[in-house]
């Protein structure tokens, strides 16, 4: 069986196909992702003023959809689509755009032979937590196979913690030390029979496009003139033009408008390649206040219990430390060098330093870098200590960790809340040592009956042949 997902985010929309053995419809431990495809354009949000365009984008990938699922099984795919921070927004600022933009979306998969279930926007916690139950499922956290290929509930394993970095938001997702204490964005989540409080937060405008916007419309809030502003986030050297709408038409942005707003007025922004200013500038991002410098209490006034065990951070936090040459897990001693000596480069040498080189990811890996630094440290508390517990990982496998599997798997239902699992009546270490011991014994067994096989056809006397004269 086959089921299709639309992860429709702030900058563009990807196309996923989950694929599970028909005659095993619940055993949700064999889900895996057989194909991913980039739709061209940006994000579906951005189709607020010509909703009518949005269909014909989504034409390539579907066609390849279509191909790598068999004919016969079209009628039976569920198709789902949820959009994420970027139409949450747009909710905000104009809920009859949005409206238009899902009416459209609907209307496209309606003539489609897949059977759609709707086009959703999902709340920032379902994101948090669908990401984090992608993650957990995908490194078989909930779920392994046994001695009799049954599936258990794997013995004294920890789950991990999530960290999504989007366009518009970011979500962490973590179950916390004292896992019974209520925060407000505790969630229960009921996976295979199991229980798990989920501590879930989403920063909205704390994506990485958004804060970006903020940075920019900052930048020219301080600067003396509104026609030529110097970005020390930018490489040196580089220079752009960038019309004001594209920063501060945002409602991210609002408050940071200008008297004097123009839309379509360019401004053009300088790189000065400036590690020091950019950390700074990037700091201003966040509102550390807030808190009062309440432990429980990290940034923008928001309650957060203290962060526990590993951590997978993905999406944007991957592709930014790619960048850095960097992967895996390392020190923040490593990640703050690097960074250094990534926002030190001239945009000139910056072309030979990616291995995959485009001017609008490239301008801004130094800026993402340093709020990637202020979001982890400052925002949720990790230390040189605990910063090593998180591994910047895009896929587990051949499936890339995003909110989609996970919401997939709760939508068909694979994920039942109480299942039958076969336990084992002891403790693995136990039932290894129990095996151990009788695998021993039996061949002792063996070994003792060869032994008196031998020594018996040594005791019985040659038969001897008599001669009888005739």
């Amino acid at each position: 069986q086959y089921g299709i997902v639309l992860d429709a985010g702030s900058s563009r929309t990807t196309v996923y196909v989950y694929e599970w053995p028909a005659e095993k419809e619940n055993d949700t431990g064999v889900v895996s992702q057989t194909f991913k495809c980039n739709v061209k354009g940006p994000g579906i949000s951005s189709y607020e003023s010509n909703p009518g365009a949005l269909a014909k984008s989504f034409d390539s990938c579907l066609n390849k959809v279509k191909e790598r699922i068999p004919v016969h099984l079209h009628k039976n795919t569920s198709i789902y689509l949820g959009a994420t921070a970027g139409m949450r927004l747009l909710r905000l600022q104009n809920e009859t755009a949005a409206n238009e933009v899902l009416a459209s979306i609907q209307n496209y998969f309606r003539a489609q032979p897949f059977e759609f279930r709707g086009a959703q926007i999902l709340t920032g916690p379902e994101e948090g937590v669908y990401g984090w139950i992608t993650a957990n499922y995908l490194m078989g956290n909930f779920l392994e196979r046994n001695l009799w290929r049954t599936w258990v509930h794997p013995y004294s394993k920890e789950t991990m913690g999530a960290l999504d970095l989007g366009g518009a938001s970011t979500q962490i997702s973590f179950i916390p030390e004292d896992s019974q204490e209520k925060f407000n964005s505790t969630l229960q989540v009921k996976l295979y029979g199991y229980s798990y409080n989920v501590y879930t937060h989403s920063f909205q405008c704390y994506g990485r496009d958004e804060a970006e916007k903020r940075l920019l419309a900052f930048l020219l809030q301080k600067s003396n003139t509104s026609s030529n502003v110097d970005n020390p986030c930018y490489p040196q050297n580089y220079n752009t033009a960038l019309m004001m709408k594209y920063f501060s038409g945002s409602l991210c942005t609002q408050y940071l408008r200008p008297a004097n707003y123009y839309p379509n007025q360019l401004v053009n922004f300088h790189g000065t390649g400036d590690p020091g200013l950019c950390q700074e500038m990037v700091s201003l991002l966040f509102n550390f206040t807030a808190c009062r410098d309440r432990e429980d209490c990290p940034f923008n006034g928001i309650h957060q219990p203290k962060i526990k065990g590993n951590f997978v951070a993905f999406s944007g936090f991957y592709y930014t430390i790619n960048a850095l040459n960097l992967s895996g897990h390392f020190s923040l001693a490593d990640f703050n060098s690097s960074m250094w000596f990534f926002c030190s480069q001239s945009w000139a040498q910056l072309q030979f330093m990616l291995p995959k080189f485009e001017e609008i990811y490239a301008r801004s890996y130094c800026f993402s870098a340093n709020f990637i630094y202020y979001l982890l440290v400052h925002g949720y508390n990790f230390s040189a200590e605990t910063w090593p517990q998180i591994h910047f990982q895009k896929e587990v496998g051949n499936s890339s960790i995003a909110w989609s599997l996970g919401y997939m798997l709760s939508l068909t239902n694979m994920i039942p809340a109480q299942g039958k699992l076969i336990q084992l009546p002891l403790k693995p270490s136990l039932f290894a040592g129990l095996l151990i011991f009788l695998t021993a014994t039996a061949l002792l067994c063996l070994l003792f009956l060869v032994y008196l096989c031998i020594v018996s056809r040594k005791n019985i006397s040659p038969v001897e042949h008599v001669f009888i004269p005739e």
